[in-house]
């Protein structure tokens, strides 16, 4: 059984679909433990959300608002069904959840939402997704100047040293699983957008950015 392990709602359970491989405990607890106090007010990207553990523990924690982003319709009423879970201490305006694929969820955001303090993606184990989301924060910059991606992937899985603005920092490694960390490495060119200044974003198209709130 799935937990939340540490904040508010410490060893509140959580609903996971049978075909998701949900972070493991000991694992969420040394992410949250490496950021500290750093997540207490953050607005917090959950990217590849699955059952949304890794989100709900961030808002468990005191984060202020979490973006869930995920693509499989089971595991977004998963998400719906664990948000409910947390009960009226934490307002409705404190999260949202889209049904969409990650790089189009990281756009959708781009255009919608301030920028974000942290994004953790957690994609399928040996698959491309992790470098492909990590691209999509440096196109579409929604990451704050001192924000910081996490991607958790597989030991074997070799995720590149940059990318575009993001330089890859520490690596912790707890038994097969690897949590690699990226900032950034410098200001991004910008263009004014929803909530500030954002960098451009040469893919965007309105059409297709219409928020699939859920």
């Amino acid at each position: 059984m799935v937990r939340i392990t540490g904040g508010q709602f410490k060893g509140l359970s959580l609903r996971v679909p049978r075909a998701l491989r949900a972070t493991e405990a000991k694992v969420r607890q040394a992410l949250f433990n490496i950021l500290g106090d750093a997540i207490e007010g953050a607005r917090v990207v959950d990217a590849f959300a699955g059952s949304g553990a890794i989100g709900l523990e961030a808002l468990s924690r005191g984060a202020a608002f979490v973006a869930f982003l995920e693509s499989a319709t089971e595991a977004v009423m998963a998400i719906r069904d664990n948000l409910t879970r947390l009960g009226p201490q934490v307002p409705r305006t404190a999260w949202r959840l889209l049904h969409l694929e990650v790089e189009h969820g990281l756009r959708t955001l781009a255009g919608t939402e301030r920028p974000f303090d942290l994004v953790v993606c957690d994609p399928l184990y040996c698959s491309e997704e992790g470098k492909k989301a990590l691209k999509a924060v440096g196109e579409y910059a929604i990451l704050a100047p001192a924000g910081i991606v996490v991607v958790e992937h597989d030991h074997r899985t070799v995720l590149p040293s940059a990318m575009g603005f993001l330089q890859q920092g520490k690596r912790h490694r707890y038994g097969g699983t690897v949590l690699s960390f990226y900032h950034m490495t410098s200001a991004q060119p910008t263009t004014s957008g929803p909530g500030g200044t954002r960098a451009p974003s040469p893919h965007h198209d309105d059409t297709r950015d219409l928020p699939r709130d859920v």
